[in-house]
């Protein structure tokens, strides 16, 4: 007796419920993503082999350009209750007798490195441009007549006693500046802290 041959038939698999799900997820990340504020300075930093990685956050970052501008960085912590930059930007404040409002302290913890005197801080907050905001980033006072970066490293550390002190200089800046540098660190008790250097790639060789 001649067996029944059943039709073949090509599987089917609906592929609309994955794109509807593909577009509900990108639109989820892109709604949802906060990017990281652009930096005050472009550091061209010297090569290293160290494979340490920069925690992510407790983290206060000196920025040396190579025009020996100086910048800082620094971030709120894990603790979300509180505002470290909030806090330390009112401490500062109070300490060269200026003011900022509710909205600029909520600003200025949003965002990134900045490197200017204190008194530019609330224009520098208030200005819409982005390329009329760079023109603010004239460096930090670290002379002796006005040591602001003490200040802020001062604040800081006693707001968050936790934060690792790294320093981000450029290949070309001045030996002199990294080392004003930790002497103001030196001073406010940070006697270890990292050195930020680009990852060298090393070429494996066979050996003889």
């Amino acid at each position: 007796m001649p067996k029944i041959k059943l039709p073949v038939k090509t599987p089917h698999i609906d592929m609309t419920p994955m794109v509807d799900l593909f577009a509900l997820l990108l639109t989820f990340f892109m709604l949802t993503t906060s990017f990281r504020p652009q930096e005050a300075a472009i550091i061209d930093t010297p090569n290293s082999i160290s494979e340490k990685m920069t925690p992510e956050k407790n983290v206060i970052t000196v920025l040396i350009g190579k025009d020996n501008k100086v910048f800082l960085n620094f971030d709120n912590g894990t603790d979300t209750s509180v505002l470290i930059r909030k806090e330390v930007l009112k401490k500062v404040a109070e300490q060269l007798g200026l003011k900022f409002t509710n909205k600029e302290l909520k600003t200025f913890s949003t965002w990134a490195s900045f490197g200017m005197p204190a008194r530019n801080i609330k224009a520098w907050l208030n200005t819409a441009d982005s390329k009329d905001r760079d023109k603010f980033q004239i460096g930090m006072p670290v002379d002796s007549t006005d040591n602001q970066l003490n200040l802020w490293i001062r604040f800081i550390r006693l707001q968050n006693q936790n934060a690792e002190v790294a320093i981000k200089g450029d290949a070309n800046a001045d030996f002199k500046t990294v080392k004003r540098v930790m002497d103001i660190l030196q001073k406010n008790m940070v006697n270890r802290f990292n050195l930020t250097t680009s990852l060298q790639k090393e070429e494996a060789k066979l050996e003889e």
